[in-house]
């Protein structure tokens, strides 16, 4: 934020909780939404009903889980052992892992068929969110990185759901081993059902409304353009 500071002071953000940071710094946040928005709407016209999706990738009738280990090769190593452990303890749900997050087509064919969702930590927690999919956050790291999270983490979440609700609505589960015990039972709170599943969707409705309706990058441009008018004059 210094070396931002240093040429800007005014900044177009992509997320609610921004407009309370960089105040605090000198720089003065435009928010108009996010366009992740735009382009989950630019698909969902599109996107396969669950019963198109099990035809398509043969599957079963039972409910899918969708999982989503992360898009980097160290982050698929890490988290993809965890997530078919967990798999293992729901024979009454199929498990699907979904593509990179460069292809997100199959992310969001995915998310729109599954019951739920096991996410790393990443962009795709928000897809899951704002795609309307209760999810569990499960992140694993080195066993010290674990412990030095309380003091090297300058954020109170890792994920961007809870970011900017400000708040914990999604669990986050991060740790250093194969331990599935805490993920089982978070995910068993999100099915339908569980304990947890009706306060996450409502939590997901209030996110909708924070991040902002479609049509973020067409108001993002009229900003930019009334901004270089001001400059012209």
């Amino acid at each position: 934020v210094e070396r931002i500071r240093r040429y800007v002071d005014e900044l177009f953000i992509i997320f609610p909780f921004e407009r309370d940071y960089f105040p605090k710094h000198g720089i003065r946040p435009i928010f108009e939404g996010n366009p992740l928005v735009d382009a989950i709407e630019a698909r969902r016209a599109s996107l396969p009903s669950p019963d198109e999706f099990r035809r398509r990738h043969a599957l079963d009738e039972r409910p899918i889980v969708a999982l989503l280990a992360g898009s980097r090769r160290s982050e698929i190593k890490a988290n993809l052992p965890l997530m078919a452990d967990l798999a293992r303890k729901f024979p009454d749900r199929q498990f699907v892992v979904t593509g990179v997050s460069w292809l997100d087509r199959s992310i969001y064919e995915t998310l729109a068929a599954a019951e739920a969702a096991v996410v790393t930590s990443g962009t795709a927690t928000l897809e899951t969110a704002l795609l309307n999919v209760p999810e569990v956050v499960v992140y694993r790291t080195l066993w010290f990185q674990v412990k030095l999270q309380p003091y090297v983490l300058k954020v109170p979440y890792v994920s961007l759901v809870n970011l900017n609700l400000g708040r914990e609505s999604v669990v986050e589960i991060i740790q250093s081993d194969l331990d599935i015990t805490r993920a089982e039972r978070e995910l068993r709170a999100i099915l339908t059902g569980g304990e947890k599943r009706e306060r996450m969707l409502r939590d997901f409705a209030e996110l909708q409304a924070v991040i902002g309706a479609p049509g973020a990058s067409d108001r993002f441009a009229a900003r930019m353009v009334e901004l270089l008018k001001k400059q012209v004059r």
